[in-house]
């Protein structure tokens, strides 16, 4: 099959290029069948209404780390691709991406004990191999750096790459849950309620309006977790959910399905949610309709989620021309529902999608409000480091173009362990013992993956 004509493929790299890309339309493919034989570090995203993309191997690798690592990773990443043939005439979905994400704060632990060895402050790659697969085509993707990268051996590398796709078996590989032979709570039941009831001090004092606490889960898994066959059964779970996977080395990998969109950019255009008050699902359609109608006329999670929306009108007030918050509505998933308000703005000039990640990381939904001090009270009060849960993960190409989801309803896994996470939006009517059972509730997407 021909390469797809465009600068970047048909051109000579010049002398000081970084990188030079390759890429062609193929057959359909089984991307869990890809992740499931590819080689580490592997990068899987999904989302409604966008291309599904599996990406492995590393061309280049960019880290950053402390509180500039936002800027720090875009000036990289600027340099990186200055550096290359600009592939501007290649379909979108076919375009060379970085692929990764951010800490919730700067600093995570990284000792051998830490369930985030391998997620720094920042860290986002350019892969050597990338298929993005949308309703109606299927792109493969090549990267080569370094003197050596030629558009010959980027055309070389793309025709075993088809041929290694084309020899792949069609369907999904049969797998199922690992089973989890026992779970420990890094917070017990006692300990959580003290922390939220120091938490509403802090709130009753004016110190804070509302800040998220969050919980871990460390569960023991019966055998080995094949983290493609989790990724296709919460694809058939949560549907409409961002899935991402985020595997640095052949051991530890990231991975989730969240109902949270940070922010996508195109062009100009921005998309993202508010995304806050919950309560679970129903028995029976009648028992779900009253919960969801409860929850809509709820005065304190109406009140938490206005806040979220508000705020991140704010937040992007400076970089548009126009914020548009839609009609507030349901987003129904499997075991839980959740008040919602989707959020569109125009820029008034061009950015880069990490400027408006940086600007809404993080959001009131999982820090709280003000900001700086409700991220202080999460450092003094949890008991466990919550790494990349929470945070930015995704995607973005040469144009500063890109999506990230908030990584929850996610865990990390190792061998035979992973450790979830779920939190709870703490306002001044909270109630310690209503939002322990909605930290179990968040926990049931990911343990019914392993269970």
């Amino acid at each position: 099959m021909e390469p797809l004509r465009s600068d970047e493929t048909v051109a000579h790299a010049a002398d000081d290029a970084t990188f030079v890309s390759r890429a062609c339309e193929v057959e359909p493919v089984s991307l869990h069948r890809l992740l499931d034989t590819a080689d580490a570090p592997r990068f899987a995203w999904s989302a409604p209404d966008a291309p599904s993309i599996v990406a492995f191997g590393s061309t280049e690798t960019l880290t950053a780390a402390g509180d500039t690592r936002f800027d720090a990773i875009r000036t990289q990443a600027e340099t990186l691709f200055s550096q290359s043939i600009t592939p501007e005439r290649l379909p979108e979905a076919a375009r060379p991406r970085l692929f990764g994400g951010f800490s919730f704060n700067e600093g995570p632990t990284e000792d051998d004990d830490s369930a985030w060895t391998g997620f720094p402050d920042a860290r986002f790659v350019l892969p050597r191999v990338q298929v993005a697969q949308t309703d109606a085509k299927t792109f493969l993707t090549v990267t080569l750096a370094g003197p050596n990268a030629t558009p010959t051996a980027a055309a070389d590398l793309l025709e075993r790459e088809r041929e290694a796709l084309a020899s792949l078996p069609a369907d999904n590989p049969e797998t199922q849950p690992p089973g989890v032979a026992s779970v420990q709570l890094t917070t017990p039941r006692e300990t959580w309620n003290a922390q939220v009831e120091a938490a509403l001090s802090r709130i009753h004092r004016g110190e804070l309006t509302k800040v998220v606490l969050a919980q871990a889960l460390t569960a023991t898994l019966d055998t080995e977790l094949s983290v493609p066959g989790a990724l296709s059964r919460l694809a058939t779970t949560y549907p409409d959910c961002h899935r991402f996977l985020v595997a640095p080395d052949e051991e530890g990998a990231f991975f989730g399905a969240t109902p949270e969109r940070l922010v996508s950019l195109r062009g100009r255009t921005v998309s993202t949610v508010a995304l806050a008050g919950s309560t679970g699902r129903g028995d029976t359609p009648e028992e779900d309709e009253w919960l969801g109608e409860e929850l809509l006329t709820s005065k304190k999670d109406r009140h938490e989620h206005n806040v979220v929306a508000e705020t991140i009108r704010e937040q992007l007030e400076p970089f548009a021309s126009s914020v548009t918050l839609g009609p507030l509505g349901l987003r129904r998933l499997a075991t839980v529902q959740h008040l919602q308000t989707p959020i569109s703005a125009e820029l008034t000039h061009d950015e880069h999608v990490l400027s408006l990640v940086e600007a809404l990381h993080p959001t009131p939904a999982v820090g709280g409000l003000p900001p700086e001090r409700a991220k202080q009270t999460i450092r003094d009060t949890e008991t466990f480091d919550r790494g990349w849960y929470a945070a930015p993960v995704g995607w973005f190409d040469a144009a500063g173009n890109g999506s990230f989801a908030v990584a929850l309803r996610s865990a990390v896994a190792r061998g035979t362990e992973a450790t979830l996470f779920a939190g709870a939006g703490i306002v001044a009517d909270s109630d310690p013992d209503a939002e322990w059972d909605e930290v179990q509730l968040k926990y049931r997407p990911m343990l019914d993956e392993l269970e």
